[in-house]
Parts: C-alpha cells; sequence; structure tokens
C-alpha cells in the first residue's frame, strides 16, 4: 500500500491551509497553490500506487568470515511486471545500522544484481536485515515499502596464524597421529557427520542416514592422543588475545588433536578435535563483567582468587596448557598446575616487558596476532 512520506503529509497539511486562508481571505492565489499541490500528491499515488511484481533474493557470502576479511551481501531483483520500473531503493538493516542502496531502473523482465560490503570490524555476530524495497515517486510525497526474504547472520570470527602443534612432551604428540587405527579402547565416538569420498563405509550410521536422507558417519576419535587445553582471559579481553587463542586451538585441531577450550567464565562446549567449532564458539566470546586483569575484587593485585585461577584448578590435566592473559600475575600463579600437564605455555597479551617465566613454564610474549609466529617459534 502506498504511503505519504513526511514530505507528502507536510504537502497535504500546507494544501488543507492554503484552501482555508484562500477562502477565507477570498484571494484566488492559495487556492490555485493548494490545487497545485494536491494535484502533486494525486501522480505521487498514482506513481506508487501499482504493486511491482518483484522476485528479490539477497545472498550473505561468505557466512562465516575472519576479523578484517572481505563480507558482501549481494541483492539480485528481477522485474517480473508488464512495465518498467524506477525509483526502486533497497534498505537493509545491517547490526543495529541501516544501509540503503539506490537500485537503476528496471525494465520489464530485466534483472538487476548488486552488491554492498559488510562490516567484519568487529567479532561476533551481525544480524543482517529484514531486507524492504522501497518505491518512491521523483518528488518525494509517497512511497511503497515491501519485505522481501528472512533475516541473515554474518559470523566474524577471530583472525588465526598457522601455528606447529605445542608439544606436550610426549613423543606420539610431537609428530601428530601416525595411524587411523588406534589400540584397542583408545578409540570412542565423537559425532556424526556427512560422508566423503574415502571414509570407511563401515562406519556408516545406517539409521541417522535413513532418516535425514544423507549418508551419515560416525566420526572416532583417538582418546589416548594427549589433549591441547588453552585457556582464554576474558577480562580486559583483547581481540589479540582472542586471535592467539584461536590459533593455538585450531593448529592443534587441525593436526587432528582434542582441543579443550575454556574461559574464566567456564568451558566452551564441542570443540574437541573441530576446528571449525573453535573458530565459531571464539567468535561469540566476551570480556567478563569482572573488569581488566587484576582489576576489581576478583583481581590477582588484590590477592583473591581470580576466574582463571579457578579455571585452572579444575581443568582437567595432561596434555598442554596454554594460557593467553594479559595479566602478568597469572603467568605466576600458573605454575602451581605445572605438575599436572606434560607442557605448559603462556601467551601473555600486552606491551610491557615479558614476566618472568616460572619454573617448567614458557612464556610467549606479543602485542599483535602478526608476532605470534615468530614469538611462538622461540618458546
Amino acid at each position: 500500500m502506498a504511503v505519504l512520506t513526511p514530505l507528502g503529509r507536510g504537502t497535504l497539511a500546507g494544501a488543507v491551509v492554503l484552501y482555508g486562508a484562500g477562502f477565507a481571505l477570498g484571494y484566488p492565489e492559495p487556492v490555485v497553490l493548494a490545487t497545485g499541490a494536491l494535484l502533486a500528491l494525486a501522480a505521487a499515488l498514482a506513481w506508487t500506487a501499482p504493486k511491482p511484481r518483484l522476485e528479490v533474493h539477497r545472498e550473505v557470502t561468505p557466512v562465516k568470515v575472519p576479523r578484517g576479511d572481505a563480507a558482501v551481501a549481494v541483492l539480485n531483483v528481477a522485474n517480473l511486471g508488464g512495465r518498467g520500473l524506477s525509483g526502486l531503493r533497497a534498505q537493509d538493516r545491517i547490526g543495529a545500522d541501516e544501509h540503503t542502496v539506490d537500485l537503476p531502473r528496471l525494465p520489464k523482465g530485466a534483472t538487476r544484481t548488486v552488491s554492498y560490503p559488510l562490516p567484519t570490524g568487529t567479532r561476533g555476530q551481525i544480524p543482517v536485515g529484514p531486507l524492504a524495497l522501497v518505491r518512491a515517486d521523483p518528488f518525494g510525497l509517497t512511497r511503497r515499502v515491501r519485505s522481501y526474504g528472512r533475516p541473515a547472520t554474518l559470523l566474524v570470527r577471530p583472525r588465526t596464524v598457522p601455528l606447529p602443534v605445542p608439544p606436550s612432551g610426549k613423543a606420539h604428540h610431537l609428530e601428530g597421529p601416525t595411524s587411523d587405527n588406534a589400540p584397542s579402547g583408545t578409540v570412542t565416538f565423537h559425532t556424526l557427520r556427512e560422508y566423503v569420498v574415502g571414509d570407511d563405509l563401515r562406519h556408516v550410521h545406517w539409521r541417522s542416514s535413513a532418516r535425514t536422507g544423507t549418508l551419515m558417519v560416525r566420526q572416532l576419535i583417538d582418546a589416548s592422543l594427549p589433549t591441547t587445553t588453552v585457556l582464554l582471559d576474558t577480562r580486559g579481553l583483547t581481540e589479540p588475545a582472542v586471535d592467539a587463542a584461536a590459533s593455538v586451538a585450531v593448529a592443534a585441531a587441525r593436526s587432528g588433536f582434542p582441543v579443550r577450550l575454556l574461559t574464566d567464565a567456564g568451558p566452551l562446549p564441542d570443540t574437541r578435535t573441530d576446528a571449525e567449532a573453535v573458530l565459531d564458539r571464539l567468535a561469540l566470546v566476551q570480556a567478563s563483567v569482572s573488569g581488566g586483569p587484576s582489576g576489581d575484587s576478583l583481581g590477582a593485585s588484590s590477592g583473591g582468587s581470580s576466574g582463571v585461577t579457578e579455571a585452572l584448578r579444575t581443568a582437567r590435566g595432561g596434555g598442554s596448557l596454554v594460557l593467553v592473559t594479559g595479566d602478568p600475575v597469572e603467568v605466576g600463579r600458573v605454575a602451581g598446575v605445572r605438575r599436572r600437564f606434560d607442557r605448559v605455555i603462556c601467551v601473555y597479551v600486552g606491551s610491557g616487558p615479558a614476566p618472568a617465566a616460572p619454573p617448567g613454564v614458557s612464556v610467549v610474549r606479543v602485542s599483535s596476532l602478526e608476532e605470534l609466529p615468530v614469538a611462538w617459534g622461540t618458546r
């Protein structure tokens, strides 16, 4: 349905006033002006009254992207009506903002494709939509608005850099998985996934395949492989800290090693051997409410116990432990769990000098993600 814009409503109100003044004062000029305004409104309504026949599709590509990489929304609009259309404008809500794109004239049967960038500078979920097409008259007095499609979501993930797997001190952990057949009793069920060429048909889960209509196989993991535990301190959280934690966890997961991902607020689920799940979970991590490192009643500087300390105390031992923090006090505290892990590494994210390394703990200091590969290789 065509509606008046604020300018159109103002024009209508002005016409009413001019008519009243003209008749009351007996002057023809205001009446002529009012008549012209009403004719303009009538022409504008006639312009936007016909309901256009459009086929509209908007796609977000890619739907998951590292922070800072390019992502776009691609909009395809096809005119299925019997006459050309002009004055079309697309309005798409992106996060808290609204993005407007003017579409070129659409002749009968024509299709127009436009794209516009999406913001990827902030990690997290960015809602895109709903999308609305607005057709307005040349004077901007009336418009017709219609919504199309469903909202989409862009997931902005942490950035990562390639890293070698953190060694645990055990030979097979240094060399990586050597066989698909682990010793008896160590291979356990992890999840179901779609079949890919080369999978062992003995692992096909026929009941799930029949229910979903897609060939599904059991994904098994070797429970004997050492776990890489990554603990991210989210007090005063910075993007380089999240990127560093993601880089370490993804390196282990893509090498086939189990990953346990923790924050000072608790464990993050569903990240055991899946690098994609690691990135998805870390994309949504937020700073904890306790504030900056050691900056509150729970901070280490006050002598109290932080959430990081509690996470270290309750973390299951074995394999490698990597603590990513900006709190130098936590670097010293991590030495208390050294005996429970084969290898302990602390990634200190800060601009100052690196804290002293406790006995048995390797300390890596970085201020940006770009510094991590070199610093990681010298630990």
